[in-house]
């Protein structure tokens, strides 16, 4: 898995931060200190955070992750991430 996707709220710049969806390495949930979540009404399962995603950023550079890019999609600022 060399992408990922982080996401927050632009309200929200402090957290949480969402890292990650049902599909993503347990392991590197686990080093992030993720918690798996199913918000009502919605159909699938996320990994969030409660840190800031600069400390996110941090953390995912340390095991290897470059940015890619970053946008902002309404009220969500998006982080593409790519690991050789």
């Amino acid at each position: 898995m060399p992408y990922l996707l982080i996401s927050t709220q632009i309200r929200m710049e402090v957290g949480p931060t969402m890292v990650g969806d049902e599909h993503s390495d347990p392991n590197l949930m686990n080093y992030l200190g993720a918690t798996k979540r199913n918000m009502l009404g919605n159909h699938f399962w996320e990994y969030y955070v409660n840190d800031a995603p600069r400390i996110v950023l941090d953390k995912l550079e340390n095991c290897g992750y470059r940015v890619v890019s970053m946008t902002g999609v309404g009220q969500t600022l998006v982080w593409c991430l790519h690991k050789e």
